[in-house]
């Protein structure tokens, strides 16, 4: 077992126990030193959500490790966006660097070292915001590295810096401002939707803080980057999912390892447009024009407010 991790782990859960209790396993596997547990609280249409709940608190409360340990259990449901993004912010109000999981974001072992050392390696970099675990396509034309750069790292699984949280909205009332700045990025083809997704969270019809992670990196043109090797898994797919219960064919690539120790460093911080080309045409392709066209008139008759 490890001598324990140096760098803050902040933990996010609510009702799962099964689920919670499996990440939790490799948590206390890593042994951090510094253990942030959020919970956002159950809902009140959902009779037996305060039980499972109370569970889940109990499971993420037996620290049995060298731990300094700091909680935030909400009494009462917050919703996704205002209780994960509010935990992020509490997180980095007390801490510079850390790694962020969620109750369905198993990792590899090599995970935790493997953040670590890239926070440490690019603390300085103004440019790169966010390292990512989740790389469901592999690149195998980054041989001489073990990790590339993207715009769009993945939420699996992840850490970032207080710096670069703290150019985080979770609103996007005016978001249309960064218009040209964020959609350069984006192919034409999805444009669209991009623009409606945008409207939708300034309006507050999407429970979500992740979309508005990724929109304000683009903002400040900021960097991810992604391991040559898968180093998470999302088990949490199915009926008492949050958002998407089947999981797509790209999302579950296996789990590996990297060597941490020996990790080929990159000093390049070029964007690997390849990936990102791909990662946009696989994990987010444009819908269907028959479904583009239901959009369009359901928002010309009821337009976002």
């Amino acid at each position: 077992m490890s001598s324990g991790l140096d760098i803050p782990v902040l933990f996010l859960v609510f009702n799962r126990p099964v689920l919670t209790d499996w990440v939790f396993q490799a948590i206390r596997e890593a042994r951090p030193r510094k253990l942030y547990l959020a919970a956002d609280g159950p809902r009140m249409d959902c009779p037996d959500e305060a039980v499972r709940c109370k569970l889940v608190r109990g499971i993420v409360s037996k620290v049995d490790w060298p731990c300094e340990v700091q909680q935030l259990f909400q009494a009462q449901n917050l919703g996704c966006k205002k209780a994960v993004s509010g935990a992020i912010s509490w997180f980095f109000d007390q801490e510079e660097e850390g790694i962020i999981l969620e109750d369905d974001i198993l990792p590899a072992p090599s995970f935790f070292g493997f953040c670590a050392k890239m926070l440490a390696e690019h603390r300085q970099d103004p440019q790169v915001m966010h390292v990512s675990g989740f790389n469901f396509l592999g690149d195998p034309a980054q041989a001489d590295c073990d990790y590339f750069f993207s715009r769009f790292g993945s939420i699996w699984g992840w850490a970032t810096w207080r710096r670069a949280w703290h150019a985080y909205r979770v609103e996007m009332k005016g978001w249309r401002t960064y218009r040209k700045t964020v959609f350069q990025h984006f192919p034409r083809s999805i444009w669209k939707d991009r623009e409606r997704l945008y409207d939708r969270l300034a309006c507050g019809e999407i429970d979500t803080w992740d979309y508005q992670w990724t929109f304000w990196r683009l903002v400040q043109d900021g960097l991810s980057i992604v391991p040559t090797k898968n180093l998470v898994r999302n088990i949490g797919f199915g009926p008492n999912a949050t958002h998407v219960t089947t999981m797509p064919k790209w999302a579950d690539p296996p789990i590996e390892n990297l060597e941490v120790e020996t990790l080929r460093v990159n000093r390049d911080l070029c964007v690997d447009e390849a990936y990102d080309q791909c990662f946009l045409t696989t994990a987010h392709p444009p819908k269907p024009k028959y479904r583009r066209l239901i959009h369009r008139i359901k928002d010309r008759l009821f337009p976002p407010t």
